[in-house]
């Protein structure tokens, strides 16, 4: 199994992975929605719509969207699967703010709550949460297994969780154009509209670092997770994570 080496947005030895991500995401947080779907030719969105639809099955009453940044997930989750709660946890205060004004434009600020917290310490009780999702944030954890054990945790039995990550493809010639795109175009306008040097440049690293596929799910299964199955998305830049408790 290939082991994921640690990379952080700023490489300063001296603050943590967890003190480095939160800068990052409070650096860019302005900005991150314009760059998000204009980078991605909003096919995250399709992404996100996907995975949300594989928990449909379950019908759960409180969704936990660990990661949440601007809220995107938790809106389409609450959108597609009408649930009680939705809860959107995320260790950015940025983020949080710019996703609270978007809820709140929606008028949904009473069915999703947005939470300061560490994804590696849930404030939730034991088997209290009917779903969970993550949306490109997992790779930011700063203990992989810690996190996804703390949404086994939470999870209630027989519910799931669904994980969407970036991933480096395989095939001529998707291959070919994820490097030049990762490595070139999407640093350079990243930096341009963010203004944070290193942000843009972090993300491919990060995909780069993390177990894909097998590699991800075999973690998920050490972690405890009954069922753990993945699917390639969009000629396999994207993968989708399904993990049963």
């Amino acid at each position: 199994m290939a082991v994921s080496k640690i990379v952080t947005p700023y490489q300063d030895a001296d603050r943590s992975k967890k003190e480095q991500v939160t800068e990052m995401f409070d650096n860019i947080a302005p900005s991150y929605d314009f760059l998000n779907h204009s980078l991605s030719m909003g096919i995250d969105i399709r992404w996100r719509r996907k995975a949300i639809k594989m928990l449909k099955p379950y019908n759960p009453e409180i969704v936990l969207d660990i990661a949440t940044g601007t809220g995107d997930f938790a809106l389409e989750a609450m959108r597609l699967l009408n649930p009680k709660k939705v809860i959107g946890l995320d260790i950015s205060a940025g983020m949080l703010e710019v996703g609270r004004k978007k809820i709140a434009k929606r008028e949904l600020s009473d069915k999703i709550d947005m939470v300061l917290g560490d994804s590696e310490d849930l404030p939730f009780e034991d088997d209290s949460i009917g779903a969970v999702t993550v949306g490109f944030g997992a790779r930011n954890f700063e203990h992989l297994e810690k996190g996804l054990g703390e949404i086994l945790r939470v999870l209630k039995p027989g519910h799931a969780a669904v994980i969407l990550e970036p991933a480096v493809p395989s095939k001529f010639p998707m291959k070919q154009l994820f490097s030049i795109y990762f490595r070139g175009i999407l640093p350079f306008f990243g930096r341009l509209v963010s203004g944070d040097r290193r942000a843009y440049t972090y993300l491919p690293e990060s995909v780069k670092a993390f177990p894909n596929g097998e590699d991800f799910v075999e973690i998920c299964k050490r972690v405890g997770f009954r069922k753990c199955t993945f699917k390639p998305l969009t000629a396999g830049i994207c993968s989708l994570y399904l993990l049963e408790k």
